[in-house]
């Protein structure tokens, strides 16, 4: 039975709602958005057909309410609720609070969630059916012996919290002398940001990539991939540049990783968009872990496949069939992703604040962006640093960087601190040109991507226009002497 979305609320912010919003508008129905204060002045907010604000004991809290969020969307008559991504995205207690208040999640079902959302299981699932996961202890098989088989594995070791995602809580091991020490702060940091210090270790994989693949799955027992994504580009495990097709895969690898991913959506039973990831080295995949909602890198997938991946959720959720088979998913051309953050990468990528003075975004063919922002918004570091992501497509994977890298050079937002032109300094990077990344590849080339220093001429160009931009210096030096003023005018 299929059933008619009419109100979508959609429980998020930033770029991320813009560009659910986006579709739920153009697809004809009401888009619904709640917010916190500090985002009163986003573009999401301005353009929500109806824009509702909550409350918590913090900015994140509140976004993080579910009773406040699931009471937003019976006021506003909302039919469904979809989660973008972080925040309640992959909290199966809100799926399940959602459909028992009769509206619809829009994303796999609460025991999905559960399954795949919890890495001792999703892998044990994984493995028991005959998918490669890489050789690994779990706590929960025999706590007391958990160091033991983790020394056992032997070096260099991942550890990672079960219930872990976004790099949090994850430490790479080399030294086994101080393993018992990693495995301490890796439970500690789970506690503190999941609620649940259960941690297990794999055998780390050195210069790996990171390989995943889009699913779709609908009610009705059919499941498709929509090919891989590359984000190999890290830094702290968190991506920062997303492309589609792996530079690193033949055609007959591009196939195994694809239907293996399907394979194990299909054996979850999967409903709604979700992403398989790999580890990939050496001619080999190992399951990594499944994100059971809409990535942060889908636009590269929908550039190249021409689908919209939000469109296809909200099909899915109203109970219809997707109407089409893995071989009418085709890639055209290549996209990559580039994430555009308030950071500065100088720093240790520390995240920046501050009021965007000025934000021009480039025409430049076969460009997408979705921001979250507009000029004279304050940026603040409540949230996640992500200020817009600019995706550009190509007929292939050089056209592609030499669109991303005009993107990033017109672009202007002055006001704070971003990566923009780090991000041109990786895609000028003659290893990333030729496709030879992986998840270390910003650490290995820290030196070479950091700012160059200026020649002389430059720096006294610098110091000079920042001289002459004070007020009270040019007032200084434009000024006569009392000597010379009481003299009157003379001429020499």
């Amino acid at each position: 039975m299929t059933r008619r979305l009419g109100t979508v609320l959609i429980a998020n912010r930033g770029e991320i709602a813009w560009r659910i919003m986006r579709t739920v508008q153009a697809t004809g129905r009401r888009a619904v958005l709640v917010f916190h204060e500090l985002d009163a002045q986003s573009q999401a907010v301005r353009e929500a057909d109806l824009a509702i604000r909550i409350d918590g004991t913090s900015p994140v809290g509140a976004y993080l309410d579910a009773a406040q969020i699931i009471a937003a969307a019976r006021d506003a008559g909302a039919d469904a609720i979809h989660p973008g991504y972080g925040f309640l995205a992959e909290n199966a207690a809100f799926a399940r609070a959602v459909g028992e208040a009769g509206i619809v999640f829009i994303g796999p079902t609460p025991e999905a969630i559960e399954l795949m959302g919890d890495k001792v299981r999703a892998r044990a699932f994984v493995a028991a059916r005959g998918f490669p996961v890489a050789p690994s202890a779990i706590e929960d098989d025999d706590p007391s012996s958990f160091p033991e088989r983790a020394r056992a594995l032997g070096p260099p070791l991942l550890i990672k919290p079960a219930a872990g995602g976004g790099g949090k809580g994850m430490r790479i091991v080399r030294d086994m002398a101080v393993l018992d020490a990693e495995i301490e702060r890796a439970r500690s940091e789970g506690q503190r940001y999941f609620g649940d210090g259960r941690l297990y270790v794999e055998r780390y994989i050195e210069r790996p990539r990171h390989i995943e693949v889009q699913v779709l799955g609908d009610a009705h027992g059919n499941v498709v991939h929509l090919w891989e994504r590359e984000c190999s580009v890290q830094r702290r495990f968190q991506k920062v540049i997303e492309e589609t097709p792996s530079p690193a895969l033949t055609p007959a690898k591009r196939r195994e990783i694809c239907e293996a991913a399907a394979g194990i959506a299909r054996a979850a039973g999967y409903v709604n968009a979700g992403t398989v990831e790999f580890i990939y080295g050496d001619g080999a995949f190992y399951f990594l872990e499944m994100n059971t909602r809409l990535q942060v890198e889908h636009p590269v997938t929908e550039l190249v496949t021409g689908r919209d991946l939000v469109a296809e959720q909200l099909r899915i959720a109203e109970g219809e069939a997707l109407g089409y088979a893995q071989g009418d998913i085709r890639q055209d051309g290549h996209a990559i992703e580039l994430r555009l953050y308030a950071e500065d990468p100088a720093r240790n990528y520390a995240p920046t604040t501050g009021r965007i003075a000025r934000l021009r975004w480039p025409e430049v063919d076969g460009l997408r962006i979705d921001s979250g922002v507009i000029e004279g918004q304050r940026v603040s570091a409540a949230f996640d640093p992500m200020l817009a992501k600019l995706i550009a497509h190509g007929a292939d994977r050089t056209q592609a960087i030499a669109r991303a890298r005009r993107a990033l050079q017109e672009t202007a937002l002055l006001g704070l601190t971003t990566n923009r032109e780090f991000l041109d300094r990786v895609l000028a990077d003659a290893d990333f040109a030729d496709g030879r990344v992986h998840t270390g590849f910003l650490d290995e080339r820290a030196e070479r991507l950091a700012v160059p220093a200026p020649d002389d001429d430059t720096l006294v160009a610098l110091i000079a226009a920042v001289a002459l931009s004070d007020a009270g210096l040019r007032a200084e030096a434009d000024a006569v002497p009392a000597l010379y003023a009481t003299m009157g005018a003379w001429r020499n």
